[in-house]
Formats: C-alpha cells, sequence, structure tokens
C-alpha cells in the first residue's frame, strides 16, 4: 500500500534564496520534481525559533507562510533533500495523511498518475 504524507514547509513572505523569494523557488522545485501539488497559505501572524513576530506591514509583508505538499512518501522525502539548498525555510515536518478522496480526471501534468 502506497504510503502518503503531507511535507510542511514553514517559511515567510520575505524570505529569499539568492535573488527571488523563497515560497516561488519551493513551488518552481515542487513542480520541476513533480510533485502532486503544493498550496501556499498565507498567516496573519506567527513565529518561530528567533521569536521574531511575522505580520503584514504597510510597506512590505513578512506574513509567516505555510506549504502544503500531499504525496508519496518517497516523493516528499526526495523532495525534502533538495530543498537543503533552499535557504529561508524556518522547518520543515512530514506527518502521515489519509486520503478520503481526490479528482478523478487524468492530471495532464502527471501522465504516470490517474
Amino acid at each position: 500500500m502506497t504510503k502518503f504524507k503531507l511535507l510542511r514547509i514553514y517559511t515567510d513572505a520575505a524570505s529569499y534564496s539568492g535573488d527571488r523569494k523563497s515560497l516561488e523557488v519551493i513551488a518552481a522545485l515542487a513542480r520541476e520534481r513533480g510533485v502532486a501539488g503544493i498550496t501556499i497559505i498565507e498567516a496573519l501572524l506567527g513565529f518561530g525559533k528567533s521569536a521574531h513576530l511575522h505580520r503584514h506591514h504597510v510597506f512590505e509583508s513578512d506574513r509567516a507562510v505555510v506549504i502544503e505538499i500531499v504525496d508519496e512518501e518517497e516523493r516528499l522525502r526526495a523532495f525534502a533533500q533538495a530543498l537543503r539548498e533552499v535557504t529561508g525555510i524556518g522547518l520543515a515536518t512530514l506527518e502521515e495523511v489519509e486520503i478520503l478522496f481526490q479528482a478523478t480526471t487524468p492530471d495532464p501534468h502527471r501522465p504516470d498518475k490517474p
């Protein structure tokens, strides 16, 4: 039986990896690696290990961001290894999920999966 997991990545909207926003680098890498899909959620506020409060400012958004990806465990573990090169990630977790249902239309981006 295939094990599905949830990879949850914590960062903030103002984090950069090189000259690109970290969340954009992560999304592009996810697409390039063929993960099933990605959702980026912007939080109202949050803080992590540094206790710096991430929130929306008048001139720039420093809001906390959570990136969620559900896929096969092996694919997510390989993807997480590739993330080690991306700066600006605060925390990454891997959790077990139970898929109750999913779309039945074929995905043209993943011909190997219905």
